[in-house]
């Protein structure tokens, strides 16, 4: 025993300090979360999470509509300008922020804390939009069930939901193709099945009073719930794998009903009314402003998910080409959506002898009643109507999935010691808490809740958070910085483009959606009825909110910190001394310092947070009762602020001794 002692006491003791990976044998250090956080299996992983992320909803009942309302044709040039100006710079920015760094919405501004309000602004929308998303697609599960039959429901009128207004508009018209009766006044089958059965809003005497849960939209939301928890269950590893599927199948059918609907008698009428240019419509700032809202929107920035997505990337992944490849081929899906669209409302268009834009919608009216209504016209109407819903559930989910990711990233990031080992169950939670809060929209009136959350939830809110965002990247952490940043990744500094969009193009783009969204306010509304004031003060509450979480987070970071207000200002805007790439090996440049004594260069601020975590915040207590404060060394948290001749062996040499 006692040679075992002298041997021991014979043998060199590195400071843990100064110890590499090497000298540490199985010890697994605290900060190298990406280990454990997990990773895409591949490269085509992430891509075709971010084209299913993207690629929504929103591009086959939105586009369109917004598309031929705003001169058709000619909608596409500033479509493609405001795609250039706005969509590109902030899909790559959030990109890059997430690779960079491999950390969640939250965890991510230790670029700069001071901002850290924007991170749970960010939850708190995709939160809100999350419940009511998968409300959306407990409708399309609902319509999907009701397709597998052999007759459509929503074909014939005389169903006990059905009123004395329901007409069969199919095959109304005399043989000189007028309609020998007056179709104002009137409600079409799939209409009245929308409302009066599916939503059976007429239960409801409004927003205040929603009236009885639906047990069948219950149940269908209940499994869109379940669905969605079995897809994430894993993480990156299982939903990466399902979008393998849930990104690619949307446009096989795209394709097979884009196909059908061109050889449809008057799909000519249809795109011709969705792509003739009216070059007159480009004077109008209206125009501008909906291309900008269309690419703000359909591209998912400033929700979270992109950033998500791109924190489970390796290092080094190409994201300057995934923007590209992603931006664009969501542009040209909207397109093609507009095709398949339009070509069969011409056909409905010509069979019920009333102009497009009578027949023409957008949003849930053209998914659930305008589309199904033209499936009733076509043989074989229930295989293609199955087709249309089964599409929108694939498209549906994919956002779905990132939504909830976001949610789970974040929060485990922020708690990874408790709640990364425990990410299932965690998981499960968020979802079977969505659920319940999910539960009013499946009342009789749960219709005006979902319009009221799809308003106000991600409207001006999420401009805010993206403009916070924009502006703290590339004014208070610095443009350059953040371009050697993504030399570090990339192996190239983005281009004048780039550094231009983010600098003022972008911002400038987004805050003049802001004053017209403000300037344009109008109350919501659903059909004929009107928000009462108090569901009208709700939702601009709700969209208020998360702007407020912005100087609320502001505060918090002020507070911990120390010294004057400015001197606070100025240590809570500057990065966190973990800042930077998550592994070791790619931290390079001012994230890295060689250590005497070292076998390999080892970033000193890792070095010094596992001391800190290990010995239980040893350097600060030994800081603090060798000087009475707060080093100056300590007051700048970035490793490029330190300066180790002012305390180097203050800290260091009372952390050995003690």
């Amino acid at each position: 025993m006692k040679k075992l002692q002298a041997a021991h006491l014979r043998k060199p003791v590195t400071p843990d300090l100064l110890m590499t990976p090497s000298d540490q044998g199985d010890v697994d250090l605290d900060v190298d979360f990406a280990a454990d956080r997990g990773n895409w299996t591949g490269k085509l992983d992430f891509l075709l999470s971010c084209i299913g992320y993207c690629v929504g909803l929103g591009n086959v009942w939105r586009f369109p509509y917004r598309a031929y309302t705003n001169g058709g044709g000619a909608f596409l040039v500033p479509y493609f300008l405001m795609l250039a100006i706005c969509g590109i710079p902030l899909f790559f920015l959030e990109l890059s922020l997430g690779q960079f760094s491999s950390l969640g919405p939250l965890a991510v501004w230790k670029i700069s804390p001071l901002f850290k309000g924007a991170g749970a602004a960010m939850l708190l929308i995709v939160g809100l939009v999350a419940i009511y998303y998968n409300m959306i697609i407990a409708y399309v599960l609902f319509y999907l069930f009701a397709s597998l039959t052999s007759n459509l429901p929503w074909e014939h009128c005389g169903n006990w939901w059905n009123t004395d207004l329901c007409l069969e508009h199919r095959g109304s018209k005399d043989g000189n193709g007028a309609l020998p009766l007056n179709l104002t006044y009137t409600v079409s089958p799939s209409e009245e099945y929308w409302s009066r059965y599916v939503l059976h809003i007429q239960g409801s005497q409004g927003i205040g009073s929603p009236g009885a849960i639906r047990w069948n939209l219950c149940l269908c939301l209940l499994l869109a719930w379940v669905i969605v928890f079995l897809c994430i269950l894993k993480g990156v590893k299982s939903s990466g794998k399902v979008v393998y599927f849930t990104a690619t199948f949307p446009y096989l059918i795209l394709l097979m009903l884009l196909v059908r609907g061109v050889t449809l008698p008057g799909a000519w009428k249809g795109i011709q009314f969705y792509l003739t240019p009216q070059f007159h419509h480009l004077l109008s700032s209206k125009v501008w402003i909906e291309a900008a809202l269309q690419i703000f929107y359909s591209l998912g920035v400033g929700f979270g998910g992109l950033l998500t997505f791109a924190s489970y990337n390796t290092f080094h992944q190409n994201i300057y080409r995934d923007t590209f490849i992603v931006t664009l081929g969501n542009a040209i899906t909207s397109i093609l959506a507009g095709f398949a669209i339009f070509s069969v409302l011409g056909y409905m268009s010509q069979e019920l002898g009333v102009p497009v834009d009578q027949v023409a919608k957008a949003g849930p009216g053209l998914a659930f009643v305008v589309y199904p209504q033209a499936m009733t016209m076509l043989p074989l109407s229930p295989f293609w109507s199955f087709l249309f819903f089964f599409m929108l559930l694939t498209l549906g989910l994919d956002s779905q999935f990132a939504f909830l990711e976001t949610i789970v990233t974040a929060v485990t990031d922020e708690f990874p010691y408790y709640l990364r080992p425990k990410k299932v169950v965690f998981s499960g939670l968020i979802c079977v808490a969505m659920y319940l809060l999910g539960l009013v929209l499946t009342t009789e009136g749960g219709m005006y809740w979902l319009v009221l959350l799809d308003d106000y939830s991600a409207s001006f809110g999420l401009m805010v958070v993206v403009i916070t965002t924009c502006l703290a990247v590339t004014r208070v952490y610095g443009i350059q910085r953040f371009c050697r940043d993504i030399h570090m990744m990339l192996g190239f500094k983005p281009g004048l483009y780039f550094r231009a969009c983010w600098l003022f193009l972008s911002p400038a783009t987004l805050l003049a959606l802001l004053v017209y969204s403000i300037v344009k306010y109008q109350p919501s509304e659903y059909g004929s009825y009107r928000f009462p004031p108090w569901a009208e003060l709700l939702g601009i509450l709700m969209g208020l909110l998360s702007c407020l979480l912005i100087p609320a987070g502001m505060l918090v970071a002020v507070l911990r910190e120390e010294g004057s207000l400015w001197e606070r200002l100025q240590q809570a805007s500057r990065p966190a001394m973990d800042w930077g790439p998550s592994l070791e090996e790619n931290r390079t440049g001012m994230y890295v310092a060689t250590l005497a004594g070292s076998q390999s260069p080892k970033p000193l601020m890792v070095h010094m947070r596992k001391a800190l975590l290990s010995a239980r915040l040893m350097i600060p207590a030994a800081c603090i009762l060798s000087t009475g404060k707060r080093p100056s060394c300590l007051q700048g948290a970035h490793l490029s602020d330190f300066k180790p001749e002012t305390c180097g062996e203050v800290v260091i040499g009372s952390a050995f001794s003690m």
